[in-house]
Formats: structure tokens, sequence, C-alpha cells
């Protein structure tokens, strides 16, 4: 869940008051399950500071401590400092950041500026990419190319032993095969407009409900099995 930056400001002042006043009970220094306790509430702090620390654009400067650290104003921070992990659970189900979609009607002058998550991830040997973004400005083919506009838009792409299956608002595309440099174009053609002699080529799998509209699509791969010598 994304926090406001005001909000944010509060939020880690309210959690700083919290980590004082846990670091600072006198039941720490007492052996027993009262001490332990205490303990784990200090844990768990620590581990809401990390989460809102990702949270922070550090938007307010820096500031040195005695120690002569370099920290954020907001969420103490050090600078230049990139050991962050994000913690999540071993065996249950995962949840990093939150569905998000375009928020702008305007036309930003470039994609920088109109980006909104950029994010990609190795999960298991998958590789799954988001990139949303508003409408922005971008040159075809060069700078001196025709300047067009980009529409905003929400993309989502999964890669898996080197199939790409990409999803957009109005398309779902599955690449079985990318394309070589050098190697043609490929065409492209709906089922209907398909020679028999073409259809007995293609592995396709068609699921229909009972309105006769579409819910999925099955590809069969071709797997070169290995004899053994």
């Amino acid at each position: 869940m994304k926090t406001e930056p005001d909000d944010l400001k509060s939020r880690f002042k309210r959690l700083f008051r919290s980590m004082d006043f846990v670091s600072k009970h006198p039941a720490l220094e007492q052996s027993g399950p009262e001490g332990r306790r205490m303990g784990d509430i200090y844990q768990q702090l620590g581990e809401l500071w990390e989460f809102l620390a990702l949270q922070c654009r550090h938007g307010e400067g820096w500031r040195k401590t005695r120690e002569g650290r370099t920290v954020c104003k907001i969420c103490g921070t050090v600078r230049n400092v990139e050991e962050r992990w994000i913690l999540l659970p071993h065996d249950k189900r995962k949840s990093i950041g939150r569905r998000v979609t375009p928020n702008s009607k305007k036309t930003f002058p470039n994609k920088k500026q109109a980006s909104i998550v950029e994010d990609s991830i190795r999960f298991h040997g998958a590789k799954v990419k988001v990139d949303v973004h508003n409408a922005y400005r971008s040159k075809l083919l060069g700078d001196r190319a025709l300047d067009i506009a980009i529409a905003a838009e929400r993309l989502v792409d999964v890669e898996e032993d080197g199939v790409e299956c990409s999803f957009s608002e109005s398309q779902i595309c599955l690449q079985l095969k990318k394309e070589k440099q050098g190697e043609r174009p490929p065409s492209g053609a709906f089922v209907f407009e398909l020679p028999k002699s073409v259809l007995k080529k293609l592995p396709l799998l068609i699921e229909l409900d009972e309105n006769d509209e579409l819910v999925a699509v099955g590809i069969f791969r071709a797997r070169n099995e290995t004899k053994n010598e």
C-alpha cells in the first residue's frame, strides 16, 4: 500500500516515538517472557521502518548525524546505501506493491515524467515486468523523426523458458519465438483467414463458454526429447 508524502512523514514520527519507547523499556534489561515480547515488538517496528523507507523519495533533503553520516530528514535512511531488503514470508502468499493504472489525462513531455511504475522481478526462474505510464510524447526512429504521442497504458510481461506473455488493456499476446536480427518480420492473420493446410500445423485448443465466448486458448509445445545412450 502506497502512502502519500505528508502522511508518510507523520507515520515516521509516530514510528520513531514507538521505537524510542520500546528501546528504553526496562523489560529489555531483564530475562523472561516480557523482555522477549518487547524484543519482538522492536523487531517488528524495524521491519515497518524498512517497509516505509522503500516509499520515501527523500524530498526534504538530508542532514548530518553526530556520527558524521548523511541521512534522510524524513525516513532516516543513510545516503548512498542500497542495503535494503523486502521481507516476505517463505511459504505463504507474497504480495509486493499494489495494482495501479494510468491516473492522468495529461500528455507528458517524456516517458520519465509519465512513468508510474516500471519494475521487474525474477521469481523462481520466471521474470515478471510491470510498466504503467500515462500518455507521453516520443520521437519515432530518432530525434529527426515525427513527434508522436504514446498512449497511457498498463503493460505486464511474464517470461518463462523462452516464452513471453504480454498483457495490456486491449490485447494479450503470447510469443513462442523471438524474432532474430536479419529475419523477415512475422506476418499476422486471424484464424478464420488461414487455409486448412496452415491450420493443421497449429496445435491450438480454443475453449468457449455456453455463450460461445472465448475463455481460453491452449498452445501445445513440441519438446525435443533426448534419447538415453
